[in-house]
């Protein structure tokens, strides 16, 4: 069985590709959804903070607090054996450096072995933090680990946010990259942008490794491989798709009362099975 330090060892090495294996992570927000995403082949998973939101009944952006975040963590680590990262958002409360640590400090405890910490919302209806607010976060970040070293992904939301003229975002973004690399950050996270000439050029100017999130209409995880991104991920998609077939099950059945949208469902017995499994208890020991 793997110890948190050897999950967190592995899902460092997963950022250096070798031969083009870029790593994938498709985001879960509860136990099903991740048990689900290990069995489809997965070498790690990623929390979505909107998926959880949702979850629970909030809307994303910080609806949760620090503990319903943490607890959710924990779900998905016991429910999987692959390592673990944890979407801590801005790092809840007022997001201060001391705030995001005790944020850090929660979820490794709960055996996440990386996390996302995006620069927005800023102070005073900015859209972002600047970039020296975000710095101190992600050393706070850093410090809080003591001795785990998790991966500190840090989102970067210019592309996200449409921030300052268009023209400029690729240089900001950059200078945000490497301003939070020098902080601690391990891994820069780039959502909003789609393009692969764009893609490519942030790659090989960002310098650490890049995370692009993808959707319907973005370049392949083969091409993404090309361009030099070493990690994709997916946020809410999932998440969403899933919403949708929920619904079109449930109008299918209140309008016509017909069925065909549970037609092609996972069986009961193969969906129980996931969780009775020894797999589905073999991370659920207290991280070690």
């Amino acid at each position: 069985m793997m110890t948190r330090d050897d999950r967190a060892t592995a899902f460092r090495r997963m950022h250096q590709p070798e031969g083009g294996a870029i790593l994938v992570l498709p985001n879960a927000w509860d136990a099903l959804s991740a048990r689900v995403i290990e069995q489809a082949g997965a070498r790690a998973v990623a929390t979505t903070s909107a998926g959880v939101s949702w979850e629970l009944g909030r809307p994303d952006g910080q609806g949760v607090t620090r503990r319903e975040m943490v607890e959710a963590v924990r779900r998905v680590v016991r429910a999987v054996r692959v390592p673990v990262s944890a979407d801590i958002e801005s790092g809840y409360g007022a997001g201060t450096p001391d705030e995001v640590a005790e944020t850090v400090r929660g979820v490794l405890d709960a055996g996440a072995v990386g996390i996302n910490l995006e620069d927005a919302p800023g102070r005073k209806g900015q859209p972002l933090l600047a970039p020296e607010e975000q710095q101190a976060r992600i050393a706070a970040a850093r410090g809080a680990a003591g001795g785990a070293a998790p991966f500190i992904n840090a989102r970067v939301d210019v592309y996200l946010r449409q921030v300052g003229p268009e023209a400029g975002r690729f240089d900001e973004t950059v200078r945000r990259a490497h301003a939070y690399s020098a902080a601690g950050a391990d891994g820069v996270f780039v959502p909003g942008v789609g393009d692969a000439a764009t893609i490519g050029r942030l790659a090989a100017a960002i310098g650490a490794p890049l995370n692009v999130m993808a959707r319907p209409g973005a370049p392949s995880v083969g091409e993404l491989a090309r361009l030099g991104v070493a990690r994709v991920s997916v946020g809410p998609a999932i998440t969403l798709s899933v919403m949708a077939a929920i619904r079109r099950a449930a109008a299918e059945l209140l309008d016509k009362g017909t069925y065909e949208a549970m037609a092609n469902g996972m069986s009961f017995a193969e969906a129980n099975g996931l969780f009775a499994s020894e797999g589905s208890e073999a991370a659920a020991a207290t991280p070690a």
